[in-house]
């Protein structure tokens, strides 16, 4: 690399190929857990099961997507007997989501089957690489948190 520009942009495209590899894993933990699952239900159950009990506006939140959006993933993850509902409460007119047994189960088969990849991918880096790749990470991130 010679100037700036050129390591920026050598950054922007490691980090397209980083995002689309992300999006085709989603995808294909989706398809893991239920042939029909669409990858955004699949990020919504494992949001669901990290946060729950929660209500649709705080997935809508996370998630900046419409409530019809959020409608259609919550009941395909009813529909497959990952996601259950039931009363708040502290106010009956809301409805609180979290993860079935079920769900949870899977889910963490799926974590864990992901974490085992990871690690076997990275063996070989050492120790100070993954702190400082992690680092470096962390610092993009907050970089980015305003955007």
């Amino acid at each position: 690399m010679n100037s700036r520009d050129e390591a920026l942009s050598a950054l922007e495209d490691e980090i397209g190929v980083l995002i689309g590899r992300a999006r085709r894993v989603v995808a294909e933990r989706a398809r893991v857990m239920h042939p029909d699952m669409q990858a955004g239900s699949y990020l919504i159950l494992g949001f669901v099961r990290s946060h729950g009990p929660v209500r649709a506006t705080a997935i809508g939140e996370n998630f900046a997507i419409d409530k019809g959006s959020i409608s259609r993933h919550v009941q395909q993850l009813i529909d497959f007997g990952l996601v259950s509902r039931a009363p708040d409460p502290h106010d009956g007119r809301a409805i609180l989501l979290s993860a079935t047994d079920e769900g949870k189960r899977r889910l963490d088969a799926i974590t864990q089957a992901r974490r085992d990849t990871f690690y076997e991918r990275v063996q070989d880096w050492s120790t100070q690489d993954l702190a400082s790749f992690a680092a470096a990470l962390s610092r993009y991130n907050i970089a980015l948190s305003d955007q």
